[in-house]
């Protein structure tokens, strides 16, 4: 059902955009038509201003401007006309009507249509100094002149440039759109893939797992076996070994059904010192070098899930112990503000590497170091404890000690 409304939503959101593009593409054909016609209007009102001054006549029988092509004009004149007079009547009338653009003049005899003068405009260009212009003049001659704007397109795409840039981006939030989704697809089968794998796997550890723990602890009630204490000391090896298996592969479980749909908390008041003091408790009696150091008041409590609790605790504690190369100690200690409570697990291990601290936390990473190629681990415990932690709505962060270790700390909002 999920994936169904994933699709359904993916459809109607890539044919909304394809949509809207398609729209802003309609509209912007039909702005650069406007400004089109909007130019041409502003050139031809411009020329019959031009034609006007240059003939000295109100009134036309014919319209003298014809619009031969887009970018291409002819104007006759009942008069002879000087290049500098025609040059500048085009300057002033094309800067009043706003014709910022290059264009192309030239002048024709209109008995022999012969092109008598030519010159290509700029509206920067600076004006160059006075020239004499050599221009025969004739008794009874009359002249037409054609103007051509040879960058109008350029022209009229930049007098429209915010409607191509709105467009330009539509179109790269529809590629980013499509790759987002094609990744999200490809996420989501990935993790599904990874999912069913991992609880096939473990499902299938698990069978004959319980069977070795079953024979192993049926094995150590044996009459011969408690006799023989190298047979305990082995026995007892596969019985621990299988223990810690086991917890690996529900820590696996866990995580897998985390990801599927979320673990279910129950939330219980918990207080802090006689809490913390029971876990270390344990972990000194398996560990009996390690010291741990507790300065906790005993009226703190906080609301967590007991079980999860207990098991975000042995995780830090066990990592501290795992990766320290001299005699492991840890202090736990309470720092409290305004804005809660941070409670801190320091160590005097090997430490982390700062390029490796901001992965710590992700699924399957391990540190490369010569100690956890001997510590036994698949990268998920701490995977586990950013999830709980995330799940509490706390915060979770490791930095280096300035002198040795590292300082794991807990933050409950207040």
């Amino acid at each position: 059902m999920e994936i169904k409304r994933l699709n359904i939503i993916i459809t109607l959101g890539l044919l909304a955009i394809v949509g809207i593009l398609i729209a802003q593409l309609l509209w912007t054909k039909q702005a650069y038509n406007i400004e089109n016609q909007k130019f041409n209007q502003k050139v031809n009102i411009a020329l019959m201003e031009v034609v006007e001054k240059l003939s000295g006549e109100g009134t036309f029988t014919e319209n003298p401007v014809q619009n031969i092509s887009n970018d291409y004009y002819l104007v006759n004149v009942n008069n002879e006309i000087h290049p500098t007079v025609l040059e500048y009547y085009l300057k002033t009338e094309f800067t009043r009507f706003q014709i910022n653009t290059n264009y192309v003049y030239a002048l024709y005899n209109c008995r022999s249509d012969r092109m008598i003068y030519g010159k290509y405009v700029s509206p920067n260009q600076k004006n160059p100094k006075n020239k004499e212009i050599k221009f025969p003049k004739h008794k009874d001659l009359v002249y037409y002149f054609s103007i051509s704007f040879p960058d109008k397109t350029t022209y009229l795409i930049s007098s429209l440039r915010f409607w191509y840039l709105l467009t330009f981006a539509l179109i790269i939030i529809l590629i980013v759109y499509v790759y987002s989704i094609y990744t999200i697809i490809q996420q989501k089968k990935f993790s599904e893939l990874q999912r069913d794998f991992i609880n096939n796997m473990t499902h299938e550890f698990k069978t004959p797992l319980s069977s070795i723990l079953l024979a192993s602890e049926a094995l150590n009630k044996q009459e011969s076996v408690k006799e023989n204490p190298k047979l305990q000391t082995y026995i007892s090896i596969i019985i621990n070994q299988s223990f810690k298996l086991n917890d690996h592969i529900e820590k696996i479980l866990n995580i897998a059904k985390n990801d599927a749909s979320g673990l279910s908390l129950k939330p219980q008041k918990i207080t802090l010192f006689p809490f913390i003091q029971d876990i270390a408790d344990n972990i000194q009696q398996k560990n009996e070098n390690t010291t741990i150091i507790i300065d906790i008041p005993e009226n703190i409590s906080i609301q967590a899930d007991e079980f999860h609790f207990n098991n975000i605790i042995c995780n830090i504690l066990e990592n501290s112990i795992k990766y320290c190369e001299t005699k492991p100690e840890i202090n736990i200690f309470i720092l409290k503000d305004s804005k809660g409570l941070y409670l801190k697990f320091k160590d005097n291990g090997m430490g982390i590497p700062a390029k490796n601290l901001p992965y710590i936390f992700d699924k399957f990473y391990r540190v490369k170091t010569k100690k956890s190629d001997e510590v036994n681990g698949f990268g998920l415990g701490l995977f586990y404890v950013k999830k709980i932690v995330q799940q509490h709505q706390w915060k979770i962060s490791v930095e280096n000690n300035s002198d040795q270790g590292i300082t794991t700390t807990l933050f409950f909002p207040s």
